[in-house]
């Protein structure tokens, strides 16, 4: 059976999302409950997939459009390009999923300069005749032919000025006549033919711009934020026209059945007399609000607001509307359930649950895990916001808002935050040691690096607003200064960031606290109540360990103890630790450093009250500690009664040549046990003392060894693990019980898991270096060409942010069906960036994870994003 790629809106339904997209469906649907909608139909996702294989549209499609042009003739009684009853339609995109603005429309196709003449007659109204093909000249020559708006603006503006007029309503038909002519003037000297007579031409030509449309540079960017893979495609409406700007007694309008922002329960919109739906939402003119058509239009109000019930009644959710009255008639020309905020998403859910719309899952269902991230952070004012006008924008890399003198260097960013300054911090790009210039500031802003770069990943994990990747600041660190948006910006400079839409804006911007709403916490109850899978957090300081339990965390699934070693007293015992020639030596200094690692750990057990809590043993290659300045550099020397020479040479010996696989991870423990003996001891004497304070909890260190390749490195440390382990506990006279396990982030770890799971309690897998290492893409340098992948449609996402459920999901699926056989009692989580990802959470939910870890403000996201997994596999 052939393909149909044409449906009648009397022929779709709201189910079928998928092939009539959204606005098709739903107009579909409107017209089965009886709503004024008027009649058209939707040419299918599917065609525009066959559109962009074919490089056009097939003649076999065409021919089934000119099909349903006859047939939507003979629904509404008009012919296109008729001098009688001429047809005029709409033609609007529609993708499966709603994307606002993304996409292009055309209205009043089918006008020419004959069809113009006849209704300008017919309908005794020439104004509105000549309004119409002015704009439809310009919406074509624009969306079809790629044409600018400006020139037609331009000589817009010109002939108002002529006229000594400022709205376009004023606007004689006679002008608008001289304006029609002047526009395909305009189009004539652009494209080099005439502006075309032919309706049917003229609907073919609106088709493919709509195709086209879906891989247009805006519509790609809002798809990889939003998880829509180009292969849906959109479909395309083609809608007889109702005219809103025939006159006084027509108008357009867009509205809502709850406010979008608040989620209060009422009618939110705006309106325009004598005007069409573009006027509206291009704010060419100032609309009035919604109510004040009520005095207007009494009647069609009156209906709307019924129509506005019927939907909400209909959908179970808040309906975002267009709709035009011709000649005080009403009529519907969409419906989709409205984007809102989070707060405004969690007020409604819990409104449509009281009043018995909705069920607790459809409740917890119907949220976007990703938008609760602004709840957690503090917001700029949304009036400031709407006044201000950005100077340039990153990638929106840790949501959030802040404000702050500009500093340049990490030492800068603590010693004004000491005296009392609140200061940004920007950089070419963050390295660890940035960790407390990156902690003293509101916020950071990087010129290189992605949403996965170190600035990205450490201030999410702090809750910390970052903007990153913004290419076009010219940075002079060695001057303290930069350029952007034609401003140079120095030291000391106001700057404010929006970590959410990656926004950057000269000056100060007011801000306002986040409110954890009651809401916010009953919708977190009812995820909890139906998932199954358990959420962790990634934490190394007890106040982040404090805040992830605050949103809910129930264990710490990754502390990494390097982060730990950065501190000022501790770098100088760590370097000591480097440069020693003898093991007594590297022990001596490990031993200061013992009991400042066994604090730190009872502060983290302290902080997750009894819950687990995974220490990662070092990790990161030495080099990353040394110094690098000359000064640091003679201070390590005399500390060490060496030379500067000795220790630069040392130095140079740490280099490598690739870290990422280089001296790291258990290979360090390899090398020097004495390193995993230290953090063993300082584990279980931490434990014993938490619980010897808090007999009713149960504390259960788990020891997680790193970058493990080959079963005989994990049974190396292992040992040293548990010898270090039992000694100390035989010597406390303790019974604490404690797990050693493995981090998978090596695929010959994921290939080997049977062989692991024997001597292994769990697997964490670390899906940043998994990633790293199954694609051989650096995670830092991978910026450098993720942007081409994108355009060439080789990738649709960054697979450090999303993770890979093809190739790196199947190593993580194939390490748990080896490993759970051969050891029942292993438990499995996540750890890697992917742990606060939904979509990613969705899948650990599906291969059988425990647990995932995420950093702390993401973990009420990964709570709603389990609970949904959860519930989806239920249905």
């Amino acid at each position: 059976m052939a393909t149909k790629y044409c449906y009648l809106f009397s022929e779709g339904n709201a189910n079928m999302r998928e092939l009539l997209g959204g606005k098709g469906a739903n107009l579909a649907e409107m017209t089965n409950i009886g709503l004024p909608v008027p009649q058209g139909f939707t040419i299918t996702t599917e065609a525009c997939t066959q559109y962009y294989e074919d490089g056009g549209i097939s003649e076999e499609i065409q021919k089934e459009i000119n099909e349903y042009i006859v047939k939507m003739e003979g629904i509404t009684g008009k012919k296109f390009g008729d001098k009688e009853n001429p047809l005029l339609v709409s033609v609007r995109s529609g993708a499966r999923a709603s994307m606002p603005g993304m996409m292009d429309t055309i209205l009043n196709l089918g006008l020419n300069e004959t069809v113009v003449n006849t209704i300008a007659e017919k309908s005794n109204n020439p104004r509105w005749a000549w309004d119409c093909y002015r704009r439809f000249i310009q919406m074509y020559s624009d969306v079809v032919m790629e044409v600018g708006k400006k020139y037609f603006e331009e000589l817009i503006d010109k002939m108002k000025e002529e006229k000594g007029v400022t709205q376009d309503v004023e606007l004689t038909a006679e002008d608008l006549k001289v304006l029609a002519g002047q526009f395909k003037a305009e189009y004539k000297a652009k494209i080099g033919v005439d502006f075309p007579d032919d309706p049917k031409e003229q609907l073919m030509g609106a088709i493919k711009a709509v195709f086209r449309s879906w891989d247009n540079p805006r519509a790609n960017v809002y798809r990889r934020d939003n998880d829509i893979p180009f292969s849906w495609g959109t479909a395309v409406n083609v809608q007889s026209m109702a005219f809103g700007n025939m006159g006084d007694d027509c108008g357009t309008g867009v509205a809502f059945t709850r406010d979008p922002a608040t989620g209060e329960k009422k009618l939110m919109g705006e309106f325009l007399t004598n005007a069409q739906g573009e006027d509206v939402v291009a704010g060419v003119r100032t609309p009035m609000p919604i109510q004040q058509m009520a005095e207007t239009f009494p009647e069609a109000f009156a209906q709307f607001k019924e129509v506005c019930q019927t939907l909400e009644n209909h959908y179970h959710d808040m309906q975002d509307m267009e709709f035009t009255v011709e000649n005080k008639k009403l009529y519907m020309l969409q419906t989709r359930n409205g984007k809102r905020t989070a707060q405004a998403a969690l007020k409604i859910a819990c409104d449509l649950v009281d009043e018995g719309m909705k069920t607790e899952q459809e409740a917890v269902a119907m949220i976007d895990p990703r938008n609760l991230d602004t709840l957690l952070h503090p917001q700029f004012d949304a009036k400031a916001l709407k006044a201000a006008e950005p100077v340039g924008k990153g990638l929106g890399a840790s949501p959030g808002a802040a404000c702050g003198k500009i500093v340049f260097t990490a030492d800068d960013a603590v010693e004004w935050a000491e005296k009392g300054e609140k200061v940004v911090l920007v950089r070419l790009e963050t390295s660890p040691e940035d960790i407390t210039g990156m902690k003293a500031a509101q916020g950071i802003l990087t010129v290189r690096g992605g949403m996965t770069s170190h600035a990205a990943v450490v201030a999410r994990g702090m809750g910390e607003c970052c903007v990153s990747g913004c290419g076009d600041i010219k940075m002079d660190e060695a001057n303290k200064k930069f350029e952007l948006g034609g401003k140079t910006f120095v030291e000391g400079d106001y700057i404010s960031i929006d970590g959410t839409t990656g926004n950057i804006y000269d000056g100060i911007i007011p801000t306002v606290d986040a409110q954890i709403a009651g809401e916010f916490g009953r919708i977190m109850a009812w995820a909890d109540k139906y998932r199954t899978l358990k959420v962790r957090t990634n934490a190394d300081t007890p106040a982040d360990a404090k805040k992830a339990r605050e949103l809910g965390a129930e264990g710490i699934g990754l502390c990494r103890t390097e982060h730990m070693f950065f501190e000022a007293d501790r770098i100088a015992a760590f370097r000591e630790m480097i440069c020693a020639d003898t093991v007594e030596e590297r022990e001596a200094a490990l031993a200061k450093i013992e009991p400042m690692q066994q604090a730190d750990f009872e502060a983290l057990y302290e902080a997750l009250e009894g819950c687990p809590v995974t220490i990662r043993f070092l990790d990161p290659p030495l080099h990353e500690f040394v110094p690098t300045e000359e000064a640091d550099i003679k201070a390590l020397a005399d500390a060490q009664g060496k030379s500067v020479e000795d220790i630069k040479a040392l130095i140079a010996g740490l280099h490598e040549f690739n870290p990422m696989m280089g001296h790291r991870g258990c290979r360090l423990a390899v090398t020097y046990p004495e390193i995993a003996k230290m953090q063993t001891a300082a584990v279980i004497k931490a434990a014993i003392n938490v619980q010897k304070k808090h007999a009713d909890w149960n504390v259960k260190p788990e020891i997680m060894i790193p970058l493990v390749g080959d079963v005989k490195e994990l049974k190396f440390v292992k040992k040293v693990v548990v010898e270090t382990a039992d000694a100390v506990i035989a010597e406390a006279g303790s019974d604490l019980k404690y797990e050693v396990g493995t981090m998978i982030e090596i695929p010959r770890a994921a290939l080997t898991a049977d062989e692991i799971a024997a001597n292994a309690d769990f697997f964490c897998f670390g899906t940043n270096d998994l990633t790293q290492m199954t694609y051989g893409f650096s995670r830092d340098d991978a910026g450098k060409f993720l942007g081409a992948y994108y355009d060439k449609k080789i990738f649709e996402n960054d697979p450090f942010a999303k993770l890979d459920q093809v190739g790196v999901g199947k190593l993580m699926e194939m390490a748990i069906k080896l490993g759970k056989p051969v050891n029942p009692n292993l438990h499995c989580g996540i750890c890697g960036e992917h742990g606060g990802d939904p979509t990613s959470v969705e899948f650990c939910h599906k291969i059988g994870l425990d647990y995932v870890s995420c950093s702390p403000f993401r973990v009420p996201i990964a709570r709603l994003a389990a609970a949904q997994a959860a519930i989806k596999e239920n249905k």
